[in-house]
C-alpha cells in the first residue's frame, strides 16, 4: 500500500471511527432515550418524510408512529408493560416494523421470533421467550400450528394479515385504538438497561439461544450503522434480508429510520426483483450478507443493476474473491464491510474498502476499542495459556480467536455484553483471567488475524477450522479457492472423521451452473491449495441449504460424512494416487474405512 493510499485511508478512519463512537457513546450517556423517542421526535419534527416504503404502500413518519401507538395501547390492554415478553413472527412487511416499535413503546420486550422454525425448534424458542401472547402474521399459521403439540403452555395468538382459525383478529383489535400521541408516563421509569428485544442465534449447532438487546444495546447498533454510513434524512436502504434477524432488522432499518431516512421493505430476497427494486424505489444503500452477493453474481445481467442510485452496500461475509467483481459489474461506489454478532462486544468496520478486510484499529487508536486476539489451540478448541496462566496475544497474521473485553464505559461502547434470556447460556461466552486476575472477556468464537496496519481479516469458525496432516485447514479459505474455479456458484467446506486417521478430512459440497470437469477442477486446487487443504471428498448438490440469513447448514452434511449410502448425490474421492478425482463407491469406501487406501 502507497504512502498516499495509507495517508487517505488513516483520514478515512480518523472520521469514521470518531464520528460512529461519537454517536454511540452520546446515546450511552442518555438513560432515558429509545428508539421509540427518537421516532417520536422524527414524527414531531419531519412528519410526511417516508419512513417506509412496501410494495406499493408508503408510510411517512407520521403514519409509522401513530401506527406503533395503537399497538402499544394494544400492549398496554392485555396488561402487559415493563418486565412482560410480547413474541412476534411475520415476514417483511411494514406492519412488523409498527408491531415491534409499539411493543417497546409499552415498554414490554418483542422476541423476534424466526419465520423458518417450526415443531419442536419453534415451541423452544416461544417458550424461553417468556412470553404469553403471539402475534402471528397470518402467511406463517401453517408454520406455527407444527409447534403446539411441542409447547407446555398454550399461548395467545393474535392473528395479523387475515384470519387464522383458534386466534385472536388483532387487525380487528387495533381498530379500538386511536393512533395520537401517548401520555407522558405512558413508560415511565423505563431505563435503557431494560430489554427491548430478544434476538435468537441461528442455531446451526443446537436449538437457539435468545440474546437480550437492551435499549442501550438497541441505539448503540443502529447508531453505529448510521454514522458508519453518514446517513441522512434523504437515503434509503433498500432491506431483503429477514426483519427477526439482527442485521436487517434492526443494523440495516437504524441507519435510516434515526435519521429520518426511509427503510424500503422487500418480502424476500430475490436476485431476479433486486436491481429493479433498486432503481424502481431510488434505493441509495442496501444491506447484504456475503452470499447474497454471490447469488446476484450468478444471475444473468438485468438491464437495470448499473442504472441504480445506490452509492453504499454495507454488510459481512462479502469474501475477497469475489469482492471487486461485485463492485465492478454492479458498479457500487462503496462497501462497508463489517464483523459483529448479534450478542457480541467486538464490533469492527471496513471503513476505506479495503478489499478483504472486516475492520481495522491502528495501534494509535487500541485504547477505544475493547478487542484482542489470542493465540488458540485448534485441536482442544481452547485459548492457549502460557507459563504464568494468562492468555497469548497472537502475532501479526497469525490466526486467533477474537475476544472483547466486557466492559461497561460510555467512552468505549462496544464492551458491553448483555447476554442471552438463560443466564447459564451466558456464562458460557466469557472467558476470565485472560491478561490479569478478575478480568472477563466476551469469547467471540471466531478465528481472525489482524495484520501491522490494523485492518483484520476473517479466518473460520472455531469448530469449523479442523487438522489434517498436523496442519490447520480454515474452511472459509478452501472455499474462497475453490470460489474462484469458473462455474461454481457456491462451495461449502467441513472436516469429517476417516476412521484411523488423525484429525479431520477435509470435505466439499459444491453447486455448478454447469457439469464440472473433475480433472481441471483438481489441477485448480492443486495450484491453489496446498496438499493438506485440498479436499479429500468432493460432494456435487444441485442446491445448497442455508438458513434464513444465507448461512451454510453444515451438521448435517458433516453428520452423514463421505459414507455414498447416506448422501443421495454423487460423491467424489480425492485419490492420490491415480492424482484425481475418482467416484466413491460402496467398496472403495469400505476400503478407505478399513485403512486398505491411503489418504
Amino acid at each position: 500500500m502507497g504512502l498516499f493510499n495509507r495517508i487517505r485511508n488513516e483520514i478515512i478512519f480518523v472520521r469514521a471511527a470518531l464520528r460512529t463512537l461519537k454517536r454511540m457513546g452520546d446515546l450511552g450517556k442518555d438513560k432515558s432515550t429509545t428508539f421509540a423517542d427518537i421516532v417520536e421526535k422524527l414524527a414531531e419534527e419531519k412528519p410526511d418524510n417516508i419512513a417506509i416504503y412496501c410494495g406499493d404502500r408508503t408510510f411517512t413518519y407520521r403514519d409509522y408512529n401513530g401506527a406503533a401507538n395503537r399497538y402499544a395501547r394494544w400492549v398496554k390492554a392485555q396488561g402487559l408493560g415493563q418486565g412482560d415478553v410480547v413474541a412476534l413472527m411475520m415476514e417483511n412487511r411494514a406492519e412488523y416494523l409498527m408491531a415491534w416499535l409499539g411493543i417497546i413503546k409499552a415498554g414490554a420486550t418483542a422476541a423476534l421470533i424466526n419465520t423458518n422454525l417450526t415443531s419442536n425448534a419453534l415451541a423452544h424458542c416461544l417458550k424461553i421467550s417468556g412470553a404469553n401472547h403471539l402475534i402471528l402474521g397470518n402467511e406463517l399459521a401453517e408454520g406455527y400450528f407444527t409447534c403446539t403439540d411441542c409447547m407446555e403452555t398454550p399461548m395467545t395468538v393474535w392473528a395479523t394479515g387475515g384470519k387464522v382459525q383458534g386466534s385472536e383478529d388483532l387487525d380487528a383489535a387495533l381498530d379500538n385504538f386511536n393512533d395520537g400521541p401517548l401520555p407522558d408516563d405512558f413508560r415511565a421509569g423505563l431505563t435503557t438497561d431494560e430489554n427491548a428485544l430478544f434476538i435468537y442465534t441461528s442455531g446451526t449447532t443446537g436449538l437457539p439461544k435468545a440474546a437480550r438487546i437492551p435499549h442501550q444495546r438497541l441505539n448503540g447498533m443502529m447508531a453505529a450503522f448510521s454514522a458508519g454510513a453518514n446517513a441522512t434524512e434523504k437515503d434509503r436502504m433498500y432491506v431483503v434480508l429477514p426483519l427477526y434477524h439482527s442485521a436487517g432488522g434492526v443494523c440495516a432499518v437504524g441507519t435510516t429510520l434515526t435519521v429520518g431516512g426511509s427503510v424500503i421493505l422487500k418480502r424476500k430476497f430475490s436476485a431476479h426483483h433486486f436491481w429493479d427494486d433498486c432503481v424502481q424505489y431510488k434505493a441509495t444503500l442496501f444491506q447484504y450478507i456475503g452470499e447474497l452477493c454471490r447469488y446476484l453474481l450468478n444471475t444473468e445481467p438485468n438491464k437495470n443493476e448499473r442504472k441504480h442510485k445506490l452509492r453504499l452496500a454495507v454488510g459481512n461475509g462479502l469474501r475477497p474473491e469475489i469482492w471487486k467483481e461485485f463492485q465492478t459489474r454492479f458498479r457500487i461506489p462503496r462497501v462497508l464491510e463489517f464483523y459483529g454478532a448479534t450478542e457480541g462486544n467486538v464490533a469492527l468496520m471496513n471503513f476505506d474498502g479495503t478489499v478483504g478486510a472486516i475492520g481495522r484499529v491502528p495501534g494509535w487508536a487500541k485504547s477505544k476499542f475493547n478487542v484482542e486476539i489470542v493465540k488458540f489451540d485448534i485441536e482442544n478448541e481452547k485459548p492457549v495459556r502460557g507459563a504464568d496462566g494468562f492468555c497469548v496475544r497472537a502475532e501479526p497474521m497469525e490466526a486467533g480467536e477474537a475476544l472483547g473485553q466486557i466492559i461497561d464505559d460510555p467512552e468505549r461502547p462496544t464492551g458491553r455484553f448483555d447476554g442471552y434470556a438463560k443466564k447459564e447460556e451466558t456464562e458460557k461466552k466469557i472467558l476470565r483471567d485472560v491478561f490479569e486476575k478478575g478480568d472477563a472477556w466476551f469469547r467471540t468464537g471466531d478465528l481472525l488475524k489482524q495484520d501491522k496496519l490494523g485492518y483484520f481479516y476473517f479466518v473460520d469458525r472455531i469448530g469449523d477450522t479442523f487438522r489434517w496432516k498436523g496442519e490447520n485447514v480454515a474452511t472459509s479459505e478452501v472455499a474462497e479457492a475453490m470460489s474462484v474455479y469458473p462455474g461454481i456458484q457456491e462451495a461449502n467446506v467441513y472436516g469429517v472423521a476417516v476412521p484411523g486417521a488423525d484429525g479431520k478430512a477435509g470435505m466439499a459440497s459444491i453447486v455448478s451452473s454447469d457439469g464440472i470437469d473433475l480433472d481441471k477442477f483438481h489441477a485448480h486446487l492443486e495450484k491453489q491449495l496446498p496438499d493438506y487443504a485440498q479436499p479429500l471428498f468432493i460432494r456435487l448438490q444441485q442446491e445448497m441449504e442455508v438458513t434464513g440469513t444465507f448461512k451454510h447448514r453444515k451438521v448435517d452434511l458433516v453428520k452423514q460424512g463421505f459414507d455414498p449410502d447416506a448422501i443421495p448425490e454423487p460423491v467424489y474421492f480425492n485419490d492420490p494416487k491415480a492424482n484425481k478425482f475418482v467416484l466413491l463407491d460402496k467398496p472403495l469406501y469400505d476400503r478407505i474405512c478399513a485403512g486398505e487406501v491411503r489418504v
